[in-house]
């Protein structure tokens, strides 16, 4: 089970202890804000891509949408989605569970700035009914991400 690999992966960080697992799915970005109890642009959701022949994950703000034309400027090719298939293969964590969190090293990870203007934000921790908190600074760390990228939409009208 994914969870589990995921709990693994943050036990060697001492963070397996935040994981939070709920008796409900918090598969979506609305329904992982009902069992976390936050707004859903708190939700970190994480989003499949192939660029090339090489997965990317990008962890954005739950009220953040992809702007094509920001990510072809980065990444040099226009977005294609991984099919679910591909996540869990390429990835290790089924739709409804993906985080940045005990990935294949081979996955490289980029975080969305939309997420910059929270304190902390939930992303899932590998299954379809957890999520663990992290600020900015955890996120980068625990996530290896590459690098902070501006290649969403849709959240600036809706800044806090």
């Amino acid at each position: 089970m994914s969870i589990e690999i995921v709990r693994n992966y943050l036990r060697s960080f001492g963070m397996e202890e935040r994981i939070q697992e709920f008796e409900v799915s918090s598969a979506t970005v609305e329904l992982a804000a009902q069992a976390v109890g936050c707004e859903p642009a708190r939700i970190a959701k994480t989003l499949s891509f192939k660029v090339g022949e090489d997965p990317i994950l990008i962890v954005t703000a739950g009220d953040a949408k992809i702007d094509n034309r920001k990510y072809k400027d980065k990444f040099g090719k226009k977005a294609v989605m991984l099919s679910p298939d591909e996540v869990v293969t390429l990835i290790g964590h089924a739709i409804g569970g993906v985080c940045p969190f005990g990935v294949p090293e081979t996955v490289s990870v980029y975080l969305d700035e939309s997420m910059k203007r929270f304190e902390t934000v939930f992303p899932a921790a590998g299954s379809s009914n957890s999520a663990i908190e992290m600020n900015m600074e955890e996120l980068k760390q625990y996530s290896r991400a590459k690098e902070w990228v501006d290649v969403c939409k849709g959240w600036q009208e809706q800044e806090v």
